[in-house]
């Protein structure tokens, strides 16, 4: 039987909103690896501040 995995914002590895802790969570990876990632996104064209307020918005927070 799978078990079903759920993307949510995270409450412990959160700075702004929780994304990129949710995100690390969700993939099993760092979540240094995660912000890492999105700084290059803001860094090269901005596009990372977008995504993220996006992310935000849909991403339901962890209950």
């Amino acid at each position: 039987m799978a078990t079903s995995r759920r993307l949510f914002r995270s409450k412990r590895q959160r700075i702004l909103g929780g994304v990129c802790g949710g995100l690390a969570e969700y993939f099993g990876l760092d979540v240094s690896l995660i912000r890492l990632a999105w700084i290059l996104f803001v860094l090269l064209g901005g596009s990372g501040i977008l995504a993220y307020l996006l992310a935000w918005f849909v991403i339901p927070p962890e209950p």
